[in-house]
């Protein structure tokens, strides 16, 4: 079986004891962990949201005039509601050579392994920092990264680089397709439906965008220039959620659905965007405005993500693969906060332990065998950034 550092197994049942389900405050594992790090001479810089309830971490172990590596991972996990699992979610759980928890792939470990690195890299000569970067709220849209980022900005820290530790079975991913997510609320008039020509049926004016959404989707798979180094090699949209009507005999004033799309690096999400706002308002909502000047089309922006695309050539795609022993690199369909990172003139590069196919569900795991390989990557880190 393989075995890891005692304290890093230790950190590991810290952090997933800490429930940062993205809907609840995460302030509980930040200040432990700022605590923590002062320990060990790593002052940490906090930004917080608007309602002071969640917060992002970014401390440096400040050593060399050269810029630093960024080990950065988001803290918050998705919910259990729902999930049947085969123990408490929030207590990690050795059994064989997995450890199960809530955030043991998605992504506490790999915050762990390099909590568990912060006396080696203070004992280390490094000839440039080591910064820690924690961020909430990665789960429901990238949202914490965006003030983090700007803190750093605002403060003129550059860094060379990022190392983002979600789950990629160690191998180093060089790309990942952005993602633009939308709220469309379609208002109608209600009327019976007896009546029906003179109500304005929501469902059916929403179900016509959302069939537009539909072709546009099968042209993208028909049409677009494919990029194989993914395993959906092109643009795709779809719906996921839609609500409306209140019963059957009355025509519905009201219908909310949801939709996205993950485009590759290169496309275009602002034409995409283009397109069925346009579709929606020159074609669909004439149609209904010529039965109730009241009625309105609106499409919100629930979350944007940009992908990510860094060169086979760049340095830190070089310094991931010479730090995992793996010169293979991989594209992937989920989008991370490694876009948000290369936006800000940061390049990054996405690396960390376990599978992104054990994430968000019941029993969600991580194997002792990838925990134990991002331990030797850090420590491959540490040499490396001590002999520059």
């Amino acid at each position: 079986m393989p075995t890891i550092k005692p304290e890093t197994l230790a950190l590991i049942e810290r952090l997933i004891a800490f429930d940062t389900t993205s809907r609840d405050s995460n302030l509980g594992l930040i200040e432990w962990t700022r605590d923590y790090l002062k320990g060990y001479g790593m002052e940490s810089r906090l930004t917080y949201d608007a309602t002071g309830k969640k917060a992002n971490l970014f401390a440096t172990m400040q050593k060399g005039a050269k810029p630093g590596i960024v080990l950065s991972g988001h803290t918050d996990v998705v919910p259990v509601d729902g999930q049947d699992w085969s123990s408490d979610p929030f207590k990690a759980v050795v059994r064989g050579d997995r450890l199960y928890g809530r955030g043991a792939c998605d992504m506490k470990s790999y915050l762990a392994v390099i909590l568990a690195m912060a006396p080696r890299f203070a004992a280390a000569d490094l000839k440039a920092p080591i910064h820690f970067a924690l961020s909430y709220d990665e789960e429901v849209g990238c949202i914490g990264a965006r003030g983090l980022l700007e803190d750093l900005a605002r403060n003129n820290i550059r860094p060379a680089g990022a190392i983002i530790g979600e789950p990629t079975s160690m191998q180093p991913v060089i790309a990942h397709k952005g993602k633009r997510a939308y709220k469309c609320c379609v208002r109608g008039k209600e009327a019976h439906s007896a009546l029906t020509p003179q109500g304005v049926n929501a469902i059916e004016y929403a179900a016509r965008i959302i069939t537009y959404i539909r072709h546009m989707a099968e042209r993208m798979q028909a049409c677009e220039p494919r990029d194989y180094g993914f395993d959906v090699p092109f643009t795709t949209l779809q719906t996921g959620v839609i609500s409306g009507g209140t019963a059957a005999n009355i025509v519905p004033r009201e219908c909310i659905f949801h939709f996205e799309f993950r485009y590759l690096p290169g496309a275009d999400p602002d034409a995409l965007e283009r397109e069925i706002k346009d579709y929606a308002e020159r074609v669909i909502l004439p149609k209904m405005q010529r039965t109730d000047p009241e009625t309105s089309i609106s499409i919100e922006t629930k979350a944007g993500i940009p992908g990510l695309n860094t060169a086979e050539q760049d340095r830190i795609t070089g310094l991931a693969q010479a730090l995992s022993r793996n010169k293979s690199t991989a594209k992937v369909a989920y989008a991370t906060e490694g876009g948000l990172f290369q936006q800000a003139g940061i390049p990054a590069i996405i690396c960390g332990p376990g599978s992104i196919e054990q994430a968000h569900k019941p029993d969600e795991y991580v194997s002792l065998e990838q925990v134990a390989l991002c331990e030797s990557f850090m420590e491959r880190l540490i040499e490396n950034m001590s002999a520059e």
